[in-house]
């Protein structure tokens, strides 16, 4: 079956008659009066048979079209082959409908025989064709939670990860970034919180390759993102699918003339904010009045501005060839890649290769796809930190001595300096290599083979200098250069072959079938060693052995993990008559990882959509043109976990005499054995509507769901006998999940020369930690959140049995003694010094209390598309509403007791009460709420008379220009709002960093050539 992958973006028909065209002339129009008469007879007759067949704008047959006898009422629709059957007679009035193409009316005259050639419409948004797991499916047929974003949705800001372009744009998923760092990733997350320990992040398929390497990606390469959002859609992924999955379409070659497009930018960014610190005049000030106890040294500096990038100019070029025949396609790209970092120091090059081939063969029977990708990336990892030392340093201290040389203490960080003196490089290498093969074996039988290759190596490189602070100040070899080289290989094998047998049967019935088998080995590689004591800066960390080897100078690590896994999979999909949709799916899969006694898993989904609008009743309702109702229920798993975490491992122990007065290195049991270890489960049913309306300007989704996650995996305390460790990891523990998604598109406006267009998706989600104990393994609630800073503050998060995830405990705070000490509530509510407080983690014996969530309950963003003319205009905004955020900058540099730093200037206003230690309670939460203007793009596309110019548009966008938010730290959207509150990326939920990178606006000015 062949299947349009255009999108669909408007709607219109052309209808090809086998005989001449039929025209009314004047005796033919008193003839079809004479007719439109009731005359019972006639009505009685016996109609004609008429055939044809059904095709769309690359003439290729499209199954599943409505074709409707207007005036007897009978139906049909087209079989795989595009082809149709139905009974009517001269006159009568054949309906053509199809999701995606407009609605095509043919008045019959005496032919038996048509040809319908379809057009793609701009009255409607739902896409023709949606690429699930191991196959397409059409918008029509979808009977899970779905969302497709391509090309035009995608964000305009300059992508440094690919997941980049769809923030914001899917409801229900979360992408966030913690900064502007080119070298930092994403977090990302789909419908909550899935697992404690294993992976929560959705799986990543790039044209077919489960676990496919981001780095492999540019922007401009991307031909789509699929997100499988519900269990249903997800469950043909098996172990792998319990945070869901995102499907990459790269772009393909197409039938044509060669065709050349550039897309190049460069994209500056500028100081949006930075934490109010107290300047150097500020600074004494306080303390020639008394209000702050410091030393004077006299200066006047910032040094924040020494280590910024103020000329950061990042530069994107991509450049690509494509073209094609009836028999083959291809297409090829190149990508250079600079980011320039906000901090010196800081940046990431790239340059990326793609090739992408397809030839067909055998009398078109054999279609054999081929693709190469590869990345050279070269990263400075140096820079990007350090913001906390120098905005805290005295203002009036210089970080150089009076003879220009740099200036050490002990106390902090000369950052200036180690910028200078210190070098962290990495240069990785990744590499893509996959082929397919397609076969036509019969009629309606298919055969696929899927092969893939991935590899991503990479090589880190340290040194600091003789004379750097790390070598000066180190006690085991002082005034001796630091080298570091660590490598990192990791590889994997894909192939899965699948055959497919679809069939129409008596034109109204319609059955797929898919089975399919998938093999994976991955193995995991590195090493790493440092020596300290260099006598000279020659050889930096290229001779690592210049120096000799002493203890307490060097080390020395290497590591090699593997793991296989093996499924069986198979998907029914069955059709009724066009407008009912059943889908069921199964896969059982086997993984190393799992225990000996639980080494298989089985993973069914079902499925099933009805489109109400295609009934007969809902003829006469002309305001809506299209709605259909989703129900699925699916199974999937979490194997994301470490290899080896059910076996017993051994780890090196102390050095001990053996006979012969020899020492030698001493081994025993690092991990207790579990056999019984199994996959996380995820049970998950899925409530969704689709729908059209008011001439499709308003057309949309809503999905309900309820989720839960059971046999979570975490460390838990063992009985020691039988266990000689006294920690397994094991299964204990479920979590659940409940929530709504609205996507919406409205097409406010759309004349000849100006249109608007609206695009909003919102999400809440409900998250609870249900149980976490059992029969053998008992513990009634987990902390995260580790606060840092001065102090032993502790974690900030505790997640007990039965409540929300996200949740913040502490001590709730009281207020101030007369002399500034800190009074907090007792369970009694009874305020009383810090002192009496019970901190036991026993909820009926602690003093601790719920504080606040650091889950924002809603997403919102809402995006603007205006043309007038050649002009386009976007204007996107993001909002996250009803969370709190954990000001620790406010709570180390609000607090003026014990400190002779730099200090927040509302350490004298807003805290000024203070006179005591740091303390963690919800006298430092805030409310995180925004409303972000996030993106602005206005572009010109130039239309030239020669056609050898297809395209020319020049751009220019403007990201994160405005943010509305009662927040007093640093920006609350870069703040971490998924996981539970374990770090991810650096960063823990809902607790603002101390040293935040820099807020930053960004500009890019680019140009789009197509020729």
């Amino acid at each position: 079956m062949k299947i349009n992958l255009l999108k669909l973006t408007g709607l219109s028909a052309i209808v090809l008659s086998s005989l001449p065209a039929f025209s009314e002339n004047s005796d033919q129009k008193d003839l079809k009066n004479l007719l439109e008469f009731e005359i019972p007879w006639q009505q009685a007759s016996v109609r004609q048979t008429i055939t044809g067949k059904v095709v769309d704008e690359q003439n290729l047959p499209v199954p599943g079209v409505g074709v409707k006898n207007v005036t007897s009422g009978q139906s049909t629709v087209t079989d795989a082959n595009g082809q149709f059957k139905i009974e009517a007679n001269a006159n009568e009035i054949l309906q053509f409908t199809y999701v995606g193409y407009q609605t095509q009316n043919v008045t019959l005259g005496n032919q038996t025989s048509l040809n319908i050639k379809l057009a793609v419409s701009s009255d409607t948004k739902l896409d023709d064709v949606v690429v699930v797991g191991y196959g397409t499916r059409s918008q029509r047929e979808l009977t899970s939670a779905i969302a497709k974003v391509d090309t035009a949705a995608f964000r305009q800001s300059g992508a440094r990860n690919a997941l980049d372009l769809l923030q914001g744009k899917v409801a229900g998923l979360q992408i966030t970034r913690s900064s502007s760092n080119p070298n930092s990733g994403v977090a990302i997350q789909l419908r909550g919180v899935t697992s404690i320990s294993g992976t929560s992040s959705p799986l990543i398929v790039i044209d077919g390759i489960p676990g496919g390497n981001l780095d492999l990606l540019q922007q401009d390469d991307i031909e789509s993102f699929t997100v499988l959002k519900d269990g249903s859609a997800a469950a043909i992924y098996g172990t792998r699918a319990n945070a869901g999955v995102i499907l990459v379409t790269t772009k393909k070659g197409r039938k044509g003339a060669t065709q050349f497009n550039y897309n190049g930018y460069v994209k500056h960014e500028t100081l949006y904010e930075r934490p109010d610190f107290m300047n150097a005049s500020q600074f004494r000030e306080k303390i020639k009045n008394g209000q702050y106890t410091a030393q004077d040294y006299g200066g006047d500096y910032d040094y924040f501005y020494d280590i910024i990038n103020k000329n950061n100019l990042t530069n994107y070029q991509n450049l690509s060839i494509s073209g094609g025949s009836d028999q083959s396609n291809y297409r090829g790209s190149f990508t250079y890649n600079k980011f320039d970092g906000f901090a010196k120091e800081n940046s990431r090059e790239q340059y990326q290769f793609r090739m992408s081939l397809t030839q067909k063969g055998f009398k078109d029977k054999v279609t054999a796809i081929f693709n190469v990708a590869s990345n050279i990336n070269n990263a400075n990892l140096l820079g990007g930190g350090g913001w906390e030392n120098v905005l805290t340093k005295n203002p009036t201290e210089s970080y150089f001595n009076p003879d220009g040389s740099y200036l050490f203490t002990r106390n902090i960080t000369n950052e200036v300096a180690r910028l200078a003196q210190e070098t962290s490089k990495r240069n990785q290498q990744t590499y893509s290599v996959d082929g397919k093969i397609d076969i036509d074996i019969l009629k309606d039988l298919k055969g696929s083979a899927f092969v893939a290759y991935q590899r991503n190596q990479f090589v880190d490189n340290q040194y600091r200098l003789l004379g750097s602070q790390n070598s000066v100040e180190n006690g085991d070899a002082p005034g001796g250069g630091y080298a570091y080289k660590g490598t990192e290989l990791n590889q994997n094998f894909n192939f899965e072959p699948t055959i497919e047998y679809s069939k129409t049967i008596k034109e109204k019935h319609r059955l797929t079938g898919m089975i399919g088998y998938s093999y994976r080995y991955e193995v995991n590689e590195s090493f790493s060693a440092n020596n300290r004591g260099y006598t000279n800066d020659i050889f930096e960390e290229n001779n690592l052995g210049s120096v000799p080897v002493a203890i307490n100078r060097i080390g020395i690590a290497s590591n090699k993990n593997d793991n296989t896994l093996i499924a069986l999979f198979g998907r029914v999909h069955y059709t009724f008559d066009g407008k009912v949709n059943f889908e069921a799916v199964l896969r059982r899969e086997g993984s190393s990882r799992f225990g000996v006694n639980n080494k298989w898993a089985s993973f069914p989904a079902v499925s099933a959509s009805w489109e109400i609008t295609r009934e007969k009743f809902m003829e006469n309702t002309k305001w809506l043109n299209f709605l259909k109702i989703r129900a699925g229920y699916g199974e999937t798993g979490n194997s994301g976990f470490a290899n080896y975490a059910s076996l017993v491992t051994l780890g090196t122990g102390n050095l001990y005499p053996f006979p012969g007065n020899q020492w030698l290195q001493t081994y025993g049991p690092s991990r207790n054995p579990n056999p019984d270890l199994r996959w996380e489960r995820k049970r998950e049913y899925n409530l969704g509507l689709d729908f059209a309306m008011f001439n499709n300007k308003l057309s949309g989704s809503i999905d309900v769901f309820k989720r839960n996650i059971v046999d979570l995996l975490d460390t838990y305390t063992s009985p020691q006998p039988p266990f000689v460790q006294s920690s397994i990891y094991t299964n204990v523990g479920t979590i659940s999940a409940k929530g709504l998604e609205l996507t919406l598109n409205y097409e406010a406006i759309k004349n000849k020369d100006f249109s608007w267009n609206i695009d909003f998706a919102g999400s809440t989600i409900d998250n609870k930690l249900e149980t976490y104990s059992n029969d053998v393994y008992k513990r009634d609630m987990r902390d995260f959140g580790g606060i840092g800073g001065a102090g032993a503050l502790g974690n900030a998060f505790r997640t007990y049995e039965g409540r929300n995830i996200g949740e913040f405990w502490g001590k709730r705070f009281a207020g101030f003694t007369a002399d500034g000490k800190w009074l907090f509530y007792n369970r009694a509510g009874e305020a009383v010094p810090n002192a009496q407080i019970n901190t036991s983690p026993f909820r009926d014996q602690t003093d601790f209390q719920l504080l606040g969530n650091a889950i924002p309950k809603y997403y919102l963003s809402l995006g603007n598309t205006f043309t007038y003319k050649q002009f386009d205009l976007r204007i996107f905004l993001r909002s996250k509403l009803d969370f709190d955020v954990l000001n620790t900058l406010a709570l180390s540099y609000g607090n003026k007791f014990g400190t002779q730093g730099n200090l927040l200037n509302n350490a004298f206003t807003k805290y000024a009460e203070i006179n005591d230690t740091y303390m963690y309670s919800d006298y430092y939460l805030e409310s995180g709420s925004f409303l972000k203007v996030d993106e602005i793009t206005l572009g010109y596309t130039f239309k030239f008379k020669d056609k050898a110019f297809r395209s020319l548009r020049v751009y220019a966008v403007g990201q994160n220009l405005a943010l509305l938010t009662k927040y007093s730290g640093n920006d609350p959207d870069l703040i971490q709002d998924t996981g539970l509150g374990q770090e991810i990326n650096g960063r823990s939920l809902g607790i603002d960093t101390r040293s935040p990178y820099p807020t930053t606006r960004q500009f890019v000015f680019g140009v789009n050539f197509g020729f």
